[in-house]
Order: structure tokens, then sequence, then C-alpha cells
């Protein structure tokens, strides 16, 4: 099987396929050290999740130390691991140890003595909680950390941890940078690839627990029984490994594939057809998760069509699924070309005045910004907003707006800001992470969603560092509260080599990505200025697009007199959505972080900013300063030659060298565009911009990678 073969494969050129479930041989010494305490395996193969258990096991453990070690079913000397749970091992009941607050999918690992004998358990109480404690522990072995005197106690902070694919029937992935869908449509169901069984290893080892397997934008073909049949095959590869599978629906399927006039929530044939439906899905695949759904957004077919509200809709796909335990996770990123009002504001809007009246099997699914997946947003206002409603995360793990596949750009500092970010939305410490894992309103449903980078490229992500955005998400879904650093040093030990010369350098050099991705695309609050439609490169110029939302320029609102959107009381009132505290900070344009203050406000070209620079200047320094940094870790990079195999060096190093010449690029154009509105010299001691604005104005691209009409 081609999941487990590729951990004992001989010595080859690397390509990135076995992603940080690289089970390569640890050097001899520590090897020999971890063998001393790993020399036997006691676990069960009676279901399939406890086969794959034991497999991961099994082939990481030789892997990593050169020898298998001896199954047996009974203790005979220092070393042992057991695993399971105990109702299914005798051995681990006896332990008596404490699982009673471990949930279904909760684990500890305990240093134990059994019969005189020093042990390692790995015990859940259910089959996938043993698996994800496995996973667990061969991190601790590949990392080289200590096993000895263990007491290890997890247990996932969010019920619903789920990657969403924008793939499309016809294998285009939008917003894909990492060639086709992996999901093979056409010759499912009849061949599984085994590349699904490693995307399922995958997704466990980081405990992400559901995937949903199409584009938001869905076609209703995927409903119809033919397709049902695939979904059940992939159900069937991933069900060992803990995850469910969802999927995208369309609002107007009842018409569409089912011959009614209509698609009303309200009307009784609708609403029959639904729960019909969610009859023929369950007896097809009982452990189905449920719907995703996108509706009466950019041009989606909804219940407002019909006059009812977004609860009306989701409610009504609630109650069909809810008999089976299925749930609904309907997204808030609305807005609508009709709508004068600033882009920001619509979801909360929209929503808002509907907390409270959901079912209980309903999640609002809610972006991390206000706008769309920005290098930098502030956190979405809906997270202060709705205490009785229970609201999941949706981060892009894709890097739509953040240089595609090329830029190397490590998301776990975005994703552990927003997730810090605190709502005040009942006093002081109301963050996001305990908005979306329901501690703070009570709730005992609870979720998280990433969009998927994941293709059929080879490497998965279209390159290795795009994997540490998959592998970060999921980290962070099972715990919000952790670090990115910790879990960039995890992947790096994990993908590349527990060499200290290497782990340090190439940490520091992630977690300064993110912000130098800012400054040299859109720094102090800018957003939104990219090439329109496939978002690729700079266009602060652009008004083409129909609608006024689509357009840069709605966005940065640069003139004469400044820069920025005024979203204070005196513009919008953007910031009246959040709680008094936060909007009284936003409002004020001294108390608004730099980071944000563009987003906030329209400022003269001639501000003060703290440093006592003017704006002008400290624009200018930022968008240098993001080209210097990607310099920066190209000479980063440059000493590592020789620590890591050449194929994946090479790789990384001519993708820096892409993102050099991009950042320069960005850095350039938004420079050359700004003075030509601001009419003002470049501040003294910057380098101009290598071609004028019409140069770079006249820059068009055709077949960019991840851009599909719907």
């Amino acid at each position: 099987m081609l999941a487990m073969a590729l951990s004992t494969a001989p010595a080859h050129a690397e390509d990135g396929y076995e992603l940080w479930l690289r089970y390569h041989p640890l050097a001899t010494e520590q090897a020999s050290l971890y063998r001393s305490r790993a020399s036997q395996l006691i676990a069960g193969s009676a279901t399939p999740t406890q086969t794959v258990t034991r497999k991961e096991l099994l082939s990481g453990l030789n892997g990593l130390l050169g020898r298998e070690p001896t199954s047996s079913d009974t203790v005979t000397s220092d070393g042992a691991i057991l695993v399971g749970t105990p109702s299914s091992s005798p051995l681990i009941a006896s332990l008596r140890l404490d699982t009673k607050d471990l949930g279904k999918e909760g684990y500890l690992i305990r240093s134990v003595t059994v019969d005189g004998h020093t042990a390692t358990a790995i015990v859940g109480n259910e089959d996938v909680g043993a698996l994800y404690g496995a996973f667990h522990f061969l991190r601790l072995v590949q990392t080289e950390r200590s096993i000895d005197r263990l007491d290890v106690r997890e247990s996932p902070h969010i019920k619903l941890r789920v990657l969403n694919h924008w793939d499309n029937l016809n294998g285009e992935v939008e917003r894909g940078y990492a060639g086709a869908s992996i999901w093979d449509w056409w010759k499912l169901p009849d061949w599984r690839d085994p590349r699904y069984t490693d995307y399922a290893r995958a997704n466990a080892s980081i405990g992400i627990n559901g995937t949903v397997l199409n584009n938001v934008n869905a076609g209703a073909e995927i409903l119809t029984p033919r397709y049902l049949e695939k979904v059940k095959a992939l159900a069937e590869v991933f069900r060992p490994y803990g995850i469910r599978v969802y999927i995208s629906v369309r609002f107007s399927a009842p018409m569409e594939i089912g011959g009614l006039k209509t698609a009303d929530p309200l009307d009784p044939n609708v609403q029959h057809w639904w729960r019909s439906k969610a009859d023929e899905i369950y007896k097809i695949i009982p452990d189905f998760g449920g719907f995703l759904v996108k509706a009466n957004s950019e041009g989606q077919p909804g219940p407002q069509d019909y006059g009812r509200t977004h609860a009306d809709g989701a409610n009504m796909l609630a109650d069909a699924l809810a008999p089976h335990g299925g749930v609904v996770m309907w997204r808030t990123f609305v807005y609508s070309q009709t709508n004068a009002d600033d882009r920001a504001k619509q979801a909360y809007t929209e929503f808002k005045p509907l907390d409270g009246h959901f079912r209980d099997n309903v999640l609002l699914q809610v972006k991390n910004g206000p706008v769309d997946f920005q290098p930098r947003e502030p956190y979405g206002p809906l997270f202060g907003a709705m205490p009785k409603t229970p609201l999941m995360m949706e981060f892009q793990i894709t890097k739509e707006y953040l240089g595609f596949a090329t830029h190397l750009v490590y998301l776990g500092p975005l994703y552990e800001e927003v997730l810090s970010s605190d709502t005040m939305a009942h006093g002081q410490g109301s963050t996001v992470a305990k908005v979306i894992d329901g501690s703070l309103g009570h709730h005992t449903l609870s979720g998280i969603a990433g969009v998927a980078n994941i293709g059929a490229n080879r490497n998965w992500s279209g390159s290795d560092f795009n994997q540490a955005n998959w592998y970060v998400f999921g980290r962070l879904a099972w715990n919000p509260t952790l670090a990115s650093r910790t879990i960039a040093e995890q992947w790096v030990r994990m993908t590349f080599t527990n060499n200290e010369a290497f782990v340090k350098p190439v940490v520091e050099m992630m977690m300064g990505s993110r912000e130098a991705a800012v400054d040299y695309m859109t720094p102090l609050g800018l957003h939104h200025i990219m090439g329109p439609g496939h978002h690729y490169g700079p266009a602060p110029w652009d008004a083409s697009e129909a609608r006024a939302d689509w357009r840069p320029v709605y966005y940065h609102r640069a003139d004469r007199n400044g820069i920025g959107f005024d979203r204070t009381r005196a513009g919008s009132d953007a910031v009246d959505q959040y709680a008094p505290p936060i909007a009284a900070q936003f409002n004020d344009v001294k108390q608004t972080p730099e980071q944000l203050l563009l987003w906030f406000h329209h400022v003269p070209w001639d501000y003060r900013m703290r440093s006592g620079h003017t704006l002008w200047y400290e624009l200018v320094a930022h968008y240098t300063q993001g080209v210097d940094d990607v310099k920066h870790m190209q000479e980063t990079w440059r000493g590592m030659d020789g620590y890591i195999d050449a194929e994946r060096y090479q790789q990384v190093a001519a993708y820096l060298a892409i993102q050099e010449k991009e950042a320069q690029w960005w850095r350039d154009a938004c420079i050359a565009y700004f003075q030509s509105v601001s009419g003002l010299p470049l501040p003294s001691g910057f380098a101009p911009p290598q071609h004028d604005l019409k140069y770079y104005e006249s820059l068009t691209f055709k077949n960019v990678p991840g851009y599909s009409s719907w």
C-alpha cells in the first residue's frame, strides 16, 4: 500500500509527497535511545481505525528508528507501547486511567508500569482518540522530544474541524494553485486512488475530522445518485481516519434536479424534497456530515430570492438533516451589488438581526475578516455580535491574495492574530478563539473551516512551504490557543530536519514572512488592490469591473488629499459594528493601530505617524521593507544549502527568486500609482520604481492559475 510504503522506501530524491509524515531515520544515537522505549507494540486490529493506528505506529517507528517494534499481547520487557481504549483492551482497562473528560476524540499518553516493566499507554475513549494519540506520540519521536515520564492529556477545543475544497466536478480548483483537483470524479467510485488514503492520514495526523468535497459555488449535480455513490466511496476511505464527508449544495437544487418550480424554503414541497434527499444520502452514507451553503452571495441563489431570510433557508435544510445528526454550515460571506453600503458592513447587517433564530444544528461560517481573506484585516465584527448563535471560523489556507503557490508566506501568524483578537463582547478576554470554540456563548456545537490548498501536484500544495499552512490550520483547529511559532518549529523538524542550524533560521524566516507580504502588497491597512478577477499582482488603478466593490479604487480611495477608506462615524460607520471599546478605538485615528490605519481612516498624505514621518514616507518605507525582507529570506535560505535534499532546496530557492521579483513589482507599481495620485516627490533615500506607471498599467495576464468561472 503506497501510504505505508512511503516511510520505508530507500533514500531517494525528495519531492514533498510525504508532507510532515516523513518517517526518515533519526540520527544513530537518537534512534538507539528511542528503540529502548519502543521495543513492543500492543495494539488491536479488530476495527478499521485500530488497524490503521497499528499500521501507522509500526511504519512510523520502523522508519524513524530503523527497527519495527515486536508485536505482542502482553508486556514482556521495558519499553512497551500500549494503544487502545479501556473497552477494547483489558490490559488498558486494568490501568484504570482517568479518561472520563477526554470525550470521543481526546487521548492521553502516560508513562506507566505494567508487571514491573516501564511502558507508554496511548489511550482514548474511542478508537479515533487513540489514533490521534498515536500521531502525537510519533510527532514526539520525530521531533526528538523526550518520551520519558510522559503525562499528555489532549482533547480538541473545537468540535468540527474541516477543510473546504473549492474543487469543481470538472477537475478545476477555484483559487487552487497546486494543479487539478485530487478527486478523480470520473473514475470514482470504482477506482480509489491510494492518494486518498494518504490525504486522510495527513488530515488525521493534525486532527482534521471533516472535509467538504466540492466548491461553495456549487452545482446541483453532486446531489444526484450517480455522484452520491462517488461521495460514498470517498467516505469509506476516510472513515477509519475519523473523517466525515460534507458537500456544498446549491440552494436551487429542488428546481434544477428535482423538477419543482420553486426553491422557496417555506414551500412544503421544497421542504419535502430536501427531507427525502437527506434520507437518500444517509441511506448511502450513514455518517454523512451535512451541508455547506453559499446563498444570496455573488449571484448564488438563496432564500432572499423568495423574500425569506437566511435563517429561513438554513433552518429548512437543518430540519432535513436533524433526524440523522447532520449539520448545516451556512456562510455569512454575503454582499450585493444593489447595496451601496460599505461592503465590509453587509454580513453584519444581514445576520446580526437573526441572532438566536437558527436551529441548534446550524453553524454560521464567518470569514476571519469583514471583506475577503486579505493579507491583513481586522477580525470580522460578527464574532462579537451573535452570542445566541454558534459561529465557526473560515480561514483561507490557499493563498489567493498572498502570492499563490510561489510566495513563501506562513499563515500561522495571521491565524494567531485573528484568534487572539479580543472582541470585548463580554468584557475583556472575549477572544475570537473563545467565540468559535463555543465557550463564550456556551454552545455545544463549534467549528472551524479552512479553504484547502491541496491539489494534484506531487507535493500536494504547490510548494513545500505551503504545506505548513495546511499543517498550522489543523493544529490551531485542534487548539486555537497554540503559538504559531511552536507549530512552525514542529513542522520544520518533521518536514526537513532536526538540525538546529537549519531549524532556527528557517523558523525565523517563516515567522516574518507574512508581515513581509503585507508590507510589499498592502501596508498600513490597504486592502483589495490586486488585479481584478484573477487577483494576481498589483492594480490599485483598476476601475474596470462592473461592480464598484470589485474595484481596487473602491477600497483605497486615494486622491490628491489623502488615502484610505473612512469607516469612522463620519464615514461608513463600520466601526460601530464592533463592541463599544473597540469601536471607540477604531473611530479615533490616533488610537487605531497603524497596521489598520487605512482600513478605517482616510488620512492626509502629510499625516504624522508615530515615527514622526509622514504617511507618504511610511507607505514608501513599508513597501521597500517588504522587498528587503524577501531578499533577507533569500540570504537565509542560501545558508541552508546542504542541510536538506537538493531537490527541495532548489525549488524553494527558485520560488524565493520569483517572490523577490514579484515583491519588487508590487512595490514599484503601487508607489508609481500612489505618487501619480498624490503628486508628491519620492521621499529621499528611496529608489524610484523601475518602470513608469504606464508600463505597470499595461501588463495583462491570461490563464492565471486558480481562476475559473463558476
